[in-house]
């Protein structure tokens, strides 16, 4: 089964409706959403997070912010986490960089969302590459029983 597969597979088994497009390569988050049609902030990055413990959690992020180390490690009650290398991602989830998500995981992992994301429509990785999944953010929440919380923080400026 191909990750675009595991992806819709899971998302119809929790009855969260989703479109996946196939859509070009993009050199950075704007010509992503300008290729999508969307806003930066419309696409969501998931993040595989590793714990302390060697468990990992999933941490959904507005394009356009980024994670809160502090503000996660608060909610999810922790002293340690840290994004895993490529590898120990993909093994973690079945996914590769770039197309991680939480539906479809190898491994269901509880979900983090940033409040930022209830209420849009957004896209995110859809489980292989040159693919986006379109899914409501609320129903992608209910379906998953992901905890929603203030997890990110603007991005600095460069």
């Amino acid at each position: 089964m191909t990750g675009r597969e595991r992806v819709a597979a899971d998302a119809a088994a929790r009855g969260i409706p989703i479109e996946i497009i196939e859509r070009p390569a993009a050199g950075s988050l704007e010509e992503a959403a300008e290729l999508l049609g969307i806003t930066p902030a419309d696409i969501v990055k998931s993040l595989v997070v590793k714990r302390h413990d060697g468990t990992f959690l999933f941490a959904e992020i507005p394009g356009d912010r980024q994670i809160s180390w502090a503000k996660l490690r608060a909610l999810v009650g922790v002293n340690k986490l840290r994004l895993p290398e490529a590898a120990v991602a993909l093994e973690a989830t079945g996914y590769e960089r770039g197309t991680i998500t939480p539906l479809g995981s190898s491994t269901a992992w509880p979900v983090f969302v940033d409040e930022r994301v209830a209420g849009r429509r957004v896209s995110m990785g859809a489980g292989e590459h040159g693919y986006s999944a379109f899914v409501d953010a609320d129903a992608l929440i209910r379906g998953l029983g992901a905890t929603v919380a203030d997890i990110s923080e603007e991005i600095p400026p460069r």
